[in-house]
C-alpha cells in the first residue's frame, strides 16, 4: 500500500511544488492538502495518514500547535516539520511538539523524500546544521530543567496567543476552538501573568518573536 500523506502549507504554490516532488515517488501518495493548521487537524481526523508534512508558519494553527492537537488523537502518525527558517528555537519547538523531523523549505527539493522515509522507519531526520550540537543542548537543557518562559504556555494556551495576535476576538477565538469566550479571557489572563506582559500589543510582539505569527 502506498504511503499516505498529508501536506499542510498555506501557500499554493509551496503545496504543488511539494506534491511534485512527493508524486515522484511511486510509493508515495498526497491524499490530502491544507491551507492552515486548523484544516490540517481536521484532515487528520478525516483522513487515514502515515505521514504528515505541516509549515511551521501557517494561519488559525502554527504547524507546531496543530502538531500538537494530531498526535493526541493518532500519537503513531509520523510528522515533518517544514520550514523556510534555519532557527534554532523552531527546531527545538519541532522536537518537544513531537515531529519526526525538521526540513527546510530551501533543501526540499534534496531532503524531503528522504526525511520522509527516515521518519517512517521511526528514525529522526534534522538538516545536516542541527545535527550535533543543536540536538545535544536542547537535550541538555530538558534535562536540567532550563526552559525558557515561552514553553511554560500550554498548548492551548499558545493557540489563544496566536489568535489574539491575528487580531480576533475573545468570541471569534471561542467559536475557532470550541471553548466559551470566559475560558478565552482566562486563558489571556494567565499568560499575561505567566509572560509578565501588560497587554495586546506585548502578545502580539511575543508571537511574533516565538513565530506563532508572521510579522
Amino acid at each position: 500500500m502506498p504511503v499516505r500523506i498529508l501536506i499542510a502549507d498555506d501557500h499554493t504554490l509551496v503545496r504543488a511544488g511539494l506534491r511534485r516532488i512527493l508524486d515522484d515517488e511511486v510509493d508515495f501518495t498526497v491524499v490530502a492538502e491544507a491551507a492552515d493548521g486548523a484544516e490540517a487537524v481536521a484532515c487528520a481526523q478525516q483522513n487515514e495518514l502515515d505521514l504528515a508534512i505541516l509549515d511551521i508558519s501557517m494561519p488559525k494553527l502554527t504547524g507546531l500547535q496543530a502538531a500538537h492537537r494530531i498526535l493526541e488523537y493518532k500519537p503513531d502518525l509520523r510528522i515533518l516539520m517544514l520550514s523556510m527558517h534555519d532557527n534554532e528555537e523552531f527546531l527545538f519547538e519541532a522536537l518537544r511538539a513531537g515531529a519526526a523531523g525538521y526540513v527546510l523549505k530551501s533543501s526540499a527539493e534534496s531532503d524531503l523524500v528522504g526525511a520522509c522515509r527516515t521518519a517512517l522507519r521511526g528514525e529522526p531526520f534534522l538538516y545536516p546544521k542541527a545535527v550535533g550540537a543543536l540536538v545535544r543542548d536542547f537535550l541538555g537543557r530538558v534535562e536540567r530543567g532550563e526552559l525558557s518562559p515561552g514553553e511554560t504556555l500550554s498548548p492551548r494556551e499558545s493557540e489563544v496567543v496566536k489568535l489574539i495576535a491575528e487580531g480576533h476576538t475573545s468570541r471569534e477565538i471561542g467559536e475557532i476552538l470550541s471553548i466559551s469566550a470566559n475560558t478565552v479571557e482566562r486563558h489571556r489572563h494567565n499568560v499575561l501573568e505567566k509572560l509578565n506582559l501588560r497587554d495586546r500589543v506585548d502578545l502580539t510582539r511575543y508571537a511574533v518573536r516565538r513565530g506563532l505569527v508572521e510579522p
